[in-house]
């Protein structure tokens, strides 16, 4: 549990680092003064900045001004922030203020920290597409510069009353052997499984690094149109690599399908919501997916990277609605000041960030309640 938590947290470290480290690029590039670039969230353990002399001096821990960035370790070990000069609509014609900056620059300041993640997300892909990545393999064509290792079948569902049910099988079990034969692929398994319709069969999984076996049936499966089986869906998965100068191709196309299917999920949430009024998938919140970065970490390293790329990524369209006090929700006011031709009343665009941040919060506290109940022992 401990480690669950250092691992979620290193993690998240990472993801909010990350993006605002764009943040703090781009404004410095378009001359923008950055105040502070905290490490965790306040209060301030401590905080210190250069002076003139390239030498670091300490500074107080309620100070919210020095003649140069202010680098702080803060108390909550949530990720980070940056503090930008002028970003609340202060200092306007300041030259060295975000309001000062021209509205294409000013997006670009915004939106440098979803970039970013894309950026980790094609840099974490690419490490484990060099090293070996996790994939399925069932149906899908690979490069022939593809290297493939460490096939394996993985119960993927289960069916409600099936043999594999009753003999609690989950989804996630890795198949090791059958009656002691190993299969790598699927369609051996499920012919071995016809063969042995009606007839005790002895099912060896591995359950997060430890032996399972199981003696259960095969059956005629009605949604399996009267195939013997015991009742699971499969996914064939292994290790796929590629030689270092493709395999960074290779992860920047993974990225991009990722941000495809992330976006085309949240269009079919949206969509149910509004035409059957229903919600269709799970959402986690910080409790779940630290559930989650636990049991991907049990797997390996090369699991976790993957993982960490697949929230950079979600963390990156999230951000990138345009919804209030979100990145979008800002680079949306921001266009339709370029649109207008000047900017929306400060007041107004403060009360609507205000609410959205608002909303946002109710809807992590519903999520991390949610969370609550389903990791609670029943």
């Amino acid at each position: 549990m401990l480690l669950t938590i250092v691992i979620f947290f290193a993690v998240l470290a990472l993801l909010v680092l990350v993006h605002e480290w764009g943040h703090f690029i781009v404004a410095r590039r378009f001359g923008v003064t950055v105040e502070e670039f905290g490490f965790g969230l306040p209060p301030r353990i401590i905080g210190a900045y250069k002076n003139e002399a390239n030498a670091w001096k300490t500074i107080g821990l309620k100070a919210k001004q020095a003649p140069r960035t202010i680098w702080s370790l803060n108390w909550i070990p949530l990720g980070g922030f940056v503090k930008i000069k002028g970003e609340q609509g202060e200092a306007p014609i300041e030259a060295d203020s975000f309001g000062s900056r021209s509205v294409w620059q000013r997006i670009a300041i915004i939106s440098a920290g979803v970039s970013m993640n894309l950026v980790l997300a094609a840099v974490l892909l690419t490490i484990g597409l060099i090293v070996g990545s996790p994939q399925q393999l069932d149906g899908r064509s690979l490069s022939p510069l593809a290297r493939v290792s460490g096939q394996q079948v993985i119960i993927a569902q289960v069916l409600p009353g099936s043999p594999a049910s009753s003999a609690d099988l989950k989804p996630g079990d890795q198949v090791t052997s059958v009656d002691g034969q190993q299969f790598t692929d699927i369609s051996g398994l499920q012919a071995y499984m016809e063969q042995r319709a009606g007839s005790p069969t002895a099912v060896t999984v591995d359950r997060s690094g430890a032996p399972l076996t199981v003696t259960l049936t095969p059956v005629a499966l009605q949604a399996a149109e009267g195939r013997a089986g015991i009742g699971v869906a499969l996914v064939e998965t292994g290790l796929v690599s590629y030689p270092w100068y493709v395999a960074w191709w290779f992860g920047i196309r993974e990225v991009f399908q990722l941000a495809v299917s992330v976006v085309m999920g949240f269009f079919i949430i949206f969509k149910q919501l509004i035409i059957s009024h229903q919600f269709v998938g799970d959402v986690y919140g910080p409790v779940g997916i630290a559930t989650l970065v636990g049991q991907t970490a049990r797997l390996g390293f090369s699991y976790l990277m993957q993982f960490t790329a697949m929230l950079s990524v979600i963390i990156a369209v999230i951000n990138f609605l345009p919804f209030p006090a979100l990145d979008g929700g800002r680079v949306l006011f921001l266009a339709i000041e370029g649109i207008r031709g000047k900017a929306v009343n400060a007041r107004v665009e403060a009360l609507i960030h205000n609410i959205g941040f608002a909303l946002l919060m109710l809807l992590m506290l519903l999520v991390t309640f949610r969370d609550i109940l389903r990791i609670w022992p029943a």
